[in-house]
């Protein structure tokens, strides 16, 4: 059986934040799909914060900055 070959990598990290009218969730889940269409390799997603949008005393949309890491292409 052929083994894997150790090695390192170099990867990137960078914050985005998605919104929704629906849920945080939503709004986390909407800017990791949008991310996933223009960067490959996406290793790991943390929520590091978390805010509300309101308009007249309305919460109207909700956001979620996410921090994304994904490696470099040999």
């Amino acid at each position: 059986m052929a083994k894997k070959k150790a090695g390192g990598g170099v990867y990137r990290v960078t914050e985005i934040i998605g919104t929704s009218d629906v849920s945080w969730e939503d709004a986390a889940r909407t800017a990791i799909e949008t991310a996933a269409k223009s960067l490959r390799d996406l290793r790991v997603a943390e929520v590091s914060k978390l805010d509300v949008k309101i308009e007249n005393g309305k919460v109207i949309a909700y956001r979620a900055r996410v921090t994304l890491s994904f490696k470099y292409e040999d």
